[in-house]
């Protein structure tokens, strides 16, 4: 038993440091294929879906309002999989080195983009408008005096209705 101490002792004195210095110092680099937060690039998306059909955490969520389609990121809930960049025919979700999520507030970890939708005449599927204009999100409006809208430019969560 005291052979065995000893030995590990040896070993233990050898190497004096074991761990990294982190969040002092470097950390290690991250390995090839590393899966962090998700990014999504809306001038990519086509609101197929697929997305948030394969995510097993359901943060995914699409609202088809008329021309619009709005898309709900709730990532708190992200396990890290990846299925959504995977499946994603467009590369508009990619997976980042971001692994340091933790926040104070919970609309950092939410994603809201809306997606004007033309619909096909021959159809009736919806596709993805080519005009520039009609990509860039409108949040708040003026009616008469007052703006109408959600103050923040990405919107944070919306209360769970109860049915």
């Amino acid at each position: 038993m005291f052979r065995a101490k000893f030995k590990e002792a040896v070993i233990c004195f050898s190497n004096p440091r074991v761990t990294l210095p982190y969040p002092f110092g470097p950390g290690a680099e991250l390995p090839e294929g590393f899966r962090g937060k998700i990014t999504v690039d809306q001038t990519r998306c086509i609101a197929c879906g697929g997305c948030a059909n394969v995510c097993p955490s359901r943060l995914i969520r699409f609202y088809d309002e008329g021309e619009r389609t709005r898309m709900e990121f709730i990532l708190d809930r992200c396990t890290y999989c990846g299925r959504c960049a995977e499946v994603c025919p467009e590369q508009a979700i990619t997976m980042t080195l971001e692994f340091e999520n933790s926040t104070d507030h919970k609309e950092d970890l939410y994603i809201e983009q809306e997606l004007y939708m033309a619909t096909c005449a021959r159809c009736g599927r919806c596709f993805e408008t080519e005009n520039a204009i009609d990509k860039i999100p409108v949040r708040r409006h003026r009616e008469g005096r007052n703006f109408v809208g959600p103050s923040m430019p990405h919107g944070g969560p919306r209360p769970r209705q109860r049915e």
